[in-house]
């Protein structure tokens, strides 16, 4: 495989096509399409050789198909929004090409996270020969290739995982999100839930919150949340008992989404204004600034990761293994902020590793179900380093 289609022309769109654009050999061809053509042409005049450029309604199955077979492509790297993620995948199916997201799907009215949507189309996929891996970017991504990478070379049996995602980057603006404000907010306003004795448990939104002391940035604050790379990391890691998922925010982001949320610009019930039906979080979408637009603004470093507690050679073992990830290197490389490179260039990689045939086999597939060795080293050689931290493993627990 050679040809590659890039669906999404936001700031993780622009990461792929730069990243993908950098690995001539595996990635000949490459087209880059979204609903605005003119987001596509701007990425590709930033880039140094030849991509393809075309406006496609990523809702329209039909539509997609007819692209896809235009362009020739053979897998679709779908960096749209997780409200297209069934909708691409069907078109996939249609047209006999491989896929790839960085998200679960979500549906549009209900903040529901959740890969209940998209693991039942694994026969399907696997009736025809084709691949879809499921959340390559970081986390969820690169946490659950840490996972695996733990399971095969560092533990014989891992109990414990939090998932610690740091960005301690500034852009000097009262209030933004660092990707799709929608999405974002959806997320952090919805209740927290961890997974720990086989069953989820719930918790009001941040309300779990303590400092941790991070390498490199320093202390900060972490509130514990439900992302996605928990409701596969629980199936298919054995012997797990907990684990839970931690993201930083600052006094201001607090302050701020709360006082949004208490004058309901975080719902997403439609209400009619003159007339016309508008969710207020998509009125507050459209008024807050493009993540695209913090790259030359944002200064710091992002440090994601996973403290990681279990056995090896029957002896207790804590480790912690993380990236860090400077966002004005960011910026420099593929004009975009550490939020888009962290999720971007793991994208890259997935695809990569497909195109090559090294993680190529039919169906729907999380990260952790495969070799973690490839993607591991990727990390290293495009831009996301990693390294292993030995931890006490008598420490107290991350809360």
């Amino acid at each position: 495989m050679k040809n590659i289609l890039i669906i999404g022309a936001g700031g993780v769109g622009r990461v792929v096509a730069h990243k993908c654009a950098q690995v001539p050999e595996i990635f000949e061809t490459i087209t880059l399409a979204s609903r605005t053509k003119s987001k596509c042409d701007q990425i590709a005049s930033e880039i140094d050789r030849p991509i393809r450029t075309a406006a496609v309604n990523a809702d329209d199955v039909a539509e997609t198909v007819a692209l896809i077979k235009e362009c020739g492509a053979e897998m679709l790297l779908n960096v749209a929004l997780p409200y297209q993620d069934l909708t691409l995948m069907e078109a996939c199916l249609e047209a006999g090409i491989h896929y790839l997201d960085t998200a679960n799907y979500e549906p549009k009215d209900e903040a529901r996270f959740s890969y209940e949507y998209q693991w039942p189309y694994h026969e399907r996929f696997k009736e025809k020969g084709l691949m879809a891996l499921l959340g390559s970017g970081f986390d969820p991504g690169v946490t659950n290739v840490f996972c695996a990478h733990a399971v095969k070379h560092l533990f014989d049996e891992i109990h414990y995982v939090d998932i610690l995602d740091c960005n301690a980057g500034d852009h000097g603006l009262p209030f933004a999100t660092n990707f799709n404000p929608e999405i974002n907010i959806r997320e952090i306003t919805a209740n927290g839930r961890y997974w720990e004795a086989g069953e989820w448990k719930e918790t009001q939104p941040l309300e779990v919150h303590r400092p941790y002391d991070f390498p490199v940035v320093g202390e900060k604050e972490i509130y514990l949340l439900y992302h996605e790379e928990m409701e596969s990391l629980c199936r298919n890691l054995p012997g797990l008992k907990r684990i839970r998922f931690w993201m930083t925010f600052g006094a201001s982001y607090i302050n701020h989404l709360t006082v949004l949320q208490n004058v309901g610009m975080t719902s997403i019930e439609p209400i009619k204004v003159q007339g016309v039906e508008i969710a207020p979080i998509e009125f507050l979408k459209s008024v807050l600034p493009d993540p695209a637009s913090l790259g030359p603004l944002t200064k710091g470093k992002t440090v994601i990761g996973n403290v990681i507690e279990g056995l090896k050679d029957g002896k207790k073992r804590k480790v912690y293994v993380y990236n860090v990830c400077d966002h004005e290197e960011c910026y420099a490389e593929v004009k975009s902020q550490a939020i888009s490179y962290t999720t971007g260039v793991p994208a890259m990689i997935g695809a990569k590793l497909m195109m090559k045939g090294d993680w190529l086999q039919p169906g729907v597939w999380n990260m952790e179900q495969l070799d973690p060795d490839p993607f591991m080293a990727g990390l290293n050689q495009h831009g996301l380093p990693w390294q292993v931290v030995e931890l006490d493993p008598d420490s107290p627990p991350v809360y």
